[in-house]
């Protein structure tokens, strides 16, 4: 029988915002290791008194890095609780106003109500809900806009422009909550939004001798929005969700993953420009093939990169996960590349609990 479900119409990730210590050098970071290209700009030469921000972009993805500029504003008590860290995911909408009364009108918490902002190039309507945290989803309506980013912003033309690296898109946003709140925020997303849960994993699948974790995967109807939500589960020691949740101070986005066509060249670029990665043993290769059969690319190139690989029944995915990016252990980057799978590496979670355990350990955290 044919289900009537309906997501809440999604036409991606609008913009990821950052709240961080310092923009300007946030911003240089991503240019620099993550070859993100500048777009934008807001702060005192455009009138904001409290803030100012950076607007970054590779492809499909837009980063706004903001910083405070007084230590009254809501952005420098969010730093001062989080460090740097995730505010807001805005998703792209055809209606902002109709998708906040469709959302509050199903349990949504109001973040911002449904306002205009325009100038010379058109107008933006912008609306908001809570999440989980202090963390927020922006809907954004733009297709009256014809500008850089949005009305308040100035075009950023720096002659610093280091070379992209190859990232097209988000994959996926992962979010950190406490214990017993996955079923909760999970249901948020199916009741408020309308979204499936394309997958879920307990402390069986993903655990260690040490440490475990549950997670269900969050997903809209055409697959441009997956949420995976994570929450810890007992273990002898303290997990990564743990560690998350202590140093972030709450729940919050764990990482966001990026796509790339072809990952050898985007990771050796990641690498040469000083971003870290998680270790990968040795021993991991020696049995992935076992595991997940032919692939196109060259294993022993995998290797010298540490690239993870995993295979579902509609294909296989290659992956790799930063180190966290700031000074917190809470929030890093996935780079992913899939090659018809629909899944998020089940199948690597061991290998890569164990490096995150090493690290925890070298932390003294675990």
């Amino acid at each position: 029988m044919e289900s009537n479900h309906k997501s809440l119409p999604i036409n991606g990730t609008d913009y990821v915002e950052f709240y961080v210590g310092n923009a300007k050098q946030a911003a240089h970071f991503y240019q620099s290791a993550f070859g993100f290209q500048p777009l934008a700009y807001a702060g005192l030469e455009t009138g904001l008194k409290d803030r100012t921000s950076y607007v970054l972009k590779q492809d499909k993805i837009v980063f706004v890095l903001t910083a405070a500029l007084t230590p009254g504003s809501p952005v420098a008590e969010h730093h001062k609780l989080h460090g740097d860290g995730i505010k807001v995911i805005a998703l792209a909408v055809d209606d902002a106003r109709e998708t906040f009364e469709t959302t509050t009108a199903k349990g949504a918490r109001p973040y911002k109500e449904p306002y205009t902002i325009s100038d010379d190039k058109g107008e933006v309507v912008l609306s908001g809900i809570h999440t989980y945290g202090d963390t927020v989803h922006m809907f954004v309506e733009r297709k009256n806009y014809k500008g850089v980013f949005m009305p308040g912003f100035t075009k950023w033309e720096p002659d610093y422009k280091p070379e992209e690296t190859g990232l097209l898109y988000v994959d996926h946003i992962v979010g950190n909550v406490g214990w017993n709140e996955m079923d909760v925020i999970a249901g948020f997303y199916k009741d408020v939004f309308g979204f499936k849960q394309l997958i879920s994993f307990d402390d069986k699948d993903i655990s260690t001798e040490y440490t475990a974790l549950k997670s269900k995967v969050m997903a809209n109807d055409n697959m441009w929005i997956k949420f995976p939500i994570n929450e810890p589960a007992k273990g002898k020691k303290k997990s990564q969700v743990e560690e998350y949740l202590d140093f972030y101070g709450g729940p919050g986005p764990q990482h966001v993953a990026v796509a790339t066509n072809d990952i050898v060249k985007t990771i050796s670029a990641l690498r040469d420009r000083g971003v870290d990665f998680l270790h990968v043993p040795d021993t991991y290769y020696d049995t992935v093939t076992q595991r997940v059969g032919e692939i196109d690319e060259d294993l022993e190139v995998l290797k010298k990169h540490r690239i993870l690989i995993d295979r579902d029944d509609e294909g296989y995915l290659l992956q790799l996960f930063t180190k966290p990016v700031e000074d917190r252990p809470t929030f890093f980057f996935e780079i992913i590349q899939r090659k018809g799978a629909k899944s998020f590496g089940k199948g690597n979670f061991q290998a890569l609990f164990e490096s995150i355990e090493l690290e925890q350990a070298n932390r003294g955290t675990l």
